[in-house]
Formats: C-alpha cells, structure tokens, sequence
C-alpha cells in the first residue's frame, strides 16, 4: 500500500478518531442530533484538518520548535475563519445548526494532535493524506452517530421519514444521554469487529498516531521500520549483523587467568626486595647487639 492510501486508510479504520482515539468527544456528542449536523461537522473539521496539516508540513522547517504550538493555533484558526464565512454565507442553515462548534475547531484535540505528532515532522504530501484520512474517518464516526440518533430519535434520516407512523420515537436519542449510548454501543461494535479479526489472524492494530521513529519506546515488535530489539537492548541496523560477544571491542578483552598471573609477576618480583629487606633487618639487630 502506497504512502498516500495507507495514511487514508489509517484514519478511516487503524486509528479512527473517535472510535479509536476517543478525540474530539465535545463535538461528537454535541452537535450530531442528526446525520446532516454529523456531516457537515465532519466535512468542515476535515477541510480545516487537511489544510492546517499542508501548511504545517511546509513550514515545519521555519517555525521554531519553541513556539510550534502558538504557530499551530494562528494556522488552525486563519482556515477556521475561512470556513466559517463560507458556511455563513453559502450554508447558513448549518452554520446555525453548528453555531459555537465551527469556531471551537481551533481547539479540537483531533487537529492540534495530528499537527503535533505528524504534519510537524513529516512531507507535504502525507501530511495531506493524513489529514484528509483523519478527517474522514471523523465524518464518517459524527455521521454514523448522527444518523442512529436522528433515526431512534425522530424516525427520519437526512430530513427523510423512514419509520411507519405507529413507531413512537425515543427521545432520550436526541438529548444529550443518547449520544452517550449510541457512542458506547458502537465503540463496542468496532471492539468487537477487531478482537474477530484479531483471532482471524487479520489484525489491523497499528502504533498510535503513525510510527514515531522512537523505537526504543515502541511496543510494535512487527513495524517493519523497528531496528531496536527491546528484549536484548541492542541496536539492529540494516545491513548489519551481530555476532555472539561481538559488543566487546578487539584489545578489550581479557583472557583466563590473567589477572592471576599478574598477581603472580607482582609477587615474584617483589620477593628479591623482601628478602634483601630481612637481610638489612638481621644485619642491623647483630651490629646493635655487638
């Protein structure tokens, strides 16, 4: 899988943000009464996602590291402005539907997240992708919400009637506890979808937010960039291989027994002096008794 889908990917199922990540929960569980809100939330964050990750990449170089997070938020907030007069111009129905939501944007954790962990160090192009994965698999989480909520809730989908006129809607749905229960349930469906595929051998787990380039720290004993074996604590580069002892260095090594021998050579050659010492001693003690 290219660079471009594999980010695409990764946003929609790997590391969906809301029924992965759990980010973003104030708009998820505010705003998707309906499935046209859920949308149109999910498409605005992804505009504003996509956009800010570009510009991030291409001045990760410039900006300095001290001051990346203020640097983040003026990006973030110039194409929020951007979006929000669009919408209150063009679609002025969801601009009202969203209301305070559109300008919290700035702060979602989904955006300042990505930009921290992946825009800031990665390509343009990738950046891109990755915002754009991301922001899609947020749509598609506020639109699967929105639309079993509106559907419980009110009977319709997308404005559209579908439930016959004997059913009774349930309105806990379309208050504040129903996003709560329709966001557990299917947090538990995605659970459950994973641990089948986890048996099934298909595992689609990956290292959060992308491969940090910490291998030391990396728990994904199958990313196929690891070259640090954390059980032996030793450095595997590519290209090289590492022999039995061989982190012992040429010279550094010493042989059995020799530090015996040289206790040895020290006590061979001091036994000339000893003996010459008692000499001087015996010599002294006959001189002073004469």
């Amino acid at each position: 899988m290219n660079k471009a889908g594999e980010r695409l990917y990764n946003g929609l199922i790997k590391e969906n943000p809301t029924f992965v990540l759990t980010l973003g929960m104030c708009p998820t569980l505010a705003v998707t009464t309906s499935a046209m809100n859920g949308l149109g939330m999910g498409l605005t964050t992804m505009v504003v996602l996509a956009l800010s990750n570009l510009i991030i990449s291409l001045l990760r170089s410039i900006i300095p590291n001290r001051v990346r997070i203020p640097a983040f938020i003026v990006i973030i907030a110039s194409f929020v402005t951007a979006v929000q007069l669009l919408l209150e111009a063009y679609i002025p129905s969801l601009n009202k539907s969203l209301g305070v939501y559109i300008p919290l944007i700035v702060v979602n954790c989904i955006i300042l997240g990505r930009a921290e962990s992946y825009a800031y160090s990665n390509p343009p192009i990738p950046s891109l992708f990755d915002g754009v994965g991301m922001g899609l698999g947020f749509t598609f989480a506020l639109t699967c919400i929105g639309a079993v909520r509106e559907l419980l809730g009110a009977g319709e989908l997308f404005g559209f009637e579908l439930m016959p006129d004997s059913f009774e809607p349930i309105r806990i749905f379309g208050q504040a506890p129903g996003a709560f229960f329709v966001l557990a349930a299917l947090v538990a469906l995605q659970n459950y979808i994973k641990n089948v595929r986890k048996k099934q051998g298909r595992s689609y787990e990956k290292i959060g937010s992308g491969c940090s380039e910490d291998c030391m720290n990396c728990g994904d004993t199958g990313c196929g960039k690891r070259f640090y074996d954390a059980g032996a604590g030793v450095k595997n580069k590519p290209g090289t291989k590492k022999e039995a002892g061989a982190e012992d260095k040429p010279g550094m090594k010493k042989e059995a027994g020799a530090e015996a021998k040289t206790e040895e050579e020290h006590r061979t050659e001091a036994e000339p002096d000893r003996k010459q010492n008692e000499a001087s001693g015996a010599k002294s003690a006959i001189e002073g008794g004469k």
